[in-house]
């Protein structure tokens, strides 16, 4: 068996004229969630970055998930059992059957590299084929890293030494090149979670970034402008995306969550897992408050003879437990923006997401580390969703909607995309037996 060939199914965007009944499947570590949703051809937004079209949903299903650690794919037939289950509870909702569908990724050590490609122009007018020719160029680095490619984004251009070009045809030079930005993932990693769908009988139309997929949901246009990073903080893994000058610049993924919380108030007050998640999602701060030295808690302990028994505990000792995983979870961001060159500075926007995004404090926390405009961000601009999936949790699972509708942003090598199927079609078999081929 030989390494992935590293380009992984994709889509093209969805026609601005057409509408299109669409499926997204957001697997992560703690849950499972299936979106089905139409999508309605939109006038343009000036708020909401690249959207196209209106988004309604049809059906929604999600599930606990099984299977998955850190994002990754450790057990097949679990990982299936909990897609089968999110994937019928929508079906059964929207009176639709899902074929196919729009997939997360969020293991797989997800990455950025930038990669530069030149091209003579001599003296002439730079033309599509230039453009494309210079991707390609930049592209073609890309891949000799083995690694698997989810998004290869132009950021910019130069033209005789000018950078900061955005749209260069038409324009007069010598020399053209472009900055490609890659976000990839470990091959082995990226099939895994194809199989693993497969398995559930659904058809994998393009594998998003899932801190691509949060920013999307929950970005409005002059945050993209001035400068933002989303920092997605799921159950098994933290995800961040940097976005500068209306550009996605970075993405990593670090493989630590709100799961590590909940396991040290297990451990911390001898609690049972799901009480402990209970515990956490109902009453943990990370910032002490003046509640800490008045409210006593009464919680289900596990005695030495497996029975359980009620205790009184002051709420105090649930932030002193809770509050050093917070500030740890924080710091890795913090260090990692730094080491990858994209410290965040003051008057940049930091958005908080995903269900860990929701703990009491981590937002003030943020702020103090940070030291700029931190929030919590809700999936914005997506009609019909439950009142329950309104919260940060769903922001990736949203974004996947999205994504077909800015897909046209991206570099699609000649032969390795297809058009968009209509929640079932879209010639997923020739491409993904393609990729399986090039790959294995």
């Amino acid at each position: 068996m030989r390494l992935p060939s590293n380009i992984t199914p994709r889509i093209r965007p969805v026609p601005a004229n057409k509408s299109a009944i669409l499926s997204a499947l957001d697997v992560g570590t703690s849950k499972v969630v299936c979106l089905i949703a139409r999508l309605d051809p939109l006038e343009g937004s000036d708020v909401l970055s690249g959207r196209t079209h209106r988004m309604r949903v049809l059906g929604i299903g999600h599930q606990k998930s099984r299977g998955l650690k850190g994002g990754t794919v450790i057990d097949l037939g679990e990982a299936e059992k909990a897609i089968r289950l999110a994937v019928d509870a929508a079906e059964r909702m929207a009176g639709v059957q899902v074929a196919s569908a729009i997939v997360n990724m969020s293991g797989g050590r997800i990455a950025s590299q930038h990669f530069a490609g030149r091209v003579a122009i001599n003296r002439r007018d730079v033309s599509d084929s230039d453009i494309q020719r210079v991707i390609e160029i930049a592209s073609s680095h890309a891949q000799q890293n083995g690694r698997a490619i989810l998004h290869a984004l132009p950021v910019g251009y130069t033209l005789d030494g000018a950078p900061g070009i955005q749209e260069p045809k038409g324009m007069v030079g010598d020399q053209l090149e472009v900055d490609l930005h890659i976000a990839a993932c470990d091959p082995l990693a990226a099939h895994n979670l194809m199989i693993a769908v497969e398995r559930g009988h659904i058809q994998v139309e393009a594998l998003v970034a899932t801190p691509y997929a949060s920013s999307l949901a929950t970005l409005c246009d002059d945050e993209t402008q001035l400068g933002a990073t989303v920092i997605d903080i799921g159950g098994g893994t933290t995800t961040i995306a940097v976005y500068h000058q209306g550009h996605l610049v970075h993405v990593d993924a670090i493989a630590v969550g709100g799961n590590y919380i909940t396991l040290d108030i297990a451990r911390g007050l001898s609690m049972r897992l799901e009480d402990a998640e209970k515990l956490k999602c109902r009453h943990a701060h990370c910032i002490e408050t003046e509640a800490d030295l008045r409210d006593i808690l009464t919680i289900r302990q596990v005695s030495d003879d497996e029975r359980d028994q009620s205790h009184s505990v002051p709420l105090g000792q649930l932030t002193r437990i809770v509050r050093p995983r917070a500030e740890e979870i924080v710091d890795f961001v913090r260090e990692r923006l730094a080491k990858a060159g994209f410290p965040i500075v003051a008057g940049q926007h930091v958005l908080l997401t995903g269900g860990t995004s929701q703990l009491g404090g981590l937002t003030e926390l943020a702020h103090r580390v940070f030291g700029t405009q931190t929030r919590v961000a809700r999936p914005v601009g997506i009609q019909g969703l439950p009142e329950a999936a309104k919260s940060p949790a769903f922001s990736s699972a949203v974004g996947l909607l999205v994504y077909p509708q800015v897909a046209g942003r991206e570099f699609f090598e000649a032969g390795r995309s297809s058009a968009l199927g209509m929640t079932g079609t879209g010639g997923y078999i020739a491409r993904v037996s393609q990729w399986l081929r090039d790959s294995f």
